[in-house]
């Protein structure tokens, strides 16, 4: 799995590593789940939701 560097501001860092620590888990695990969560809803490519819900 490849890394990656991003900034994030010391208020959403500290609200992250809480937010970890609440559900005993990494800040790495905690942002793949965010990320994963994001992208089945985000529309896109292989997620057509977004279509019935402007359409029908």
């Amino acid at each position: 799995m490849p890394r990656i560097l991003a900034d994030i501001p010391d208020e959403d860092i500290k609200w992250l590593d809480e937010l970890a620590a609440e559900q005993g888990k990494s800040r790495a695990a905690v942002l793949r789940e965010a990320v994963s969560a994001y992208k089945a809803k985000a529309p896109g490519k292989g997620n057509r939701d977004w279509i019935e819900r402007g359409y029908g």
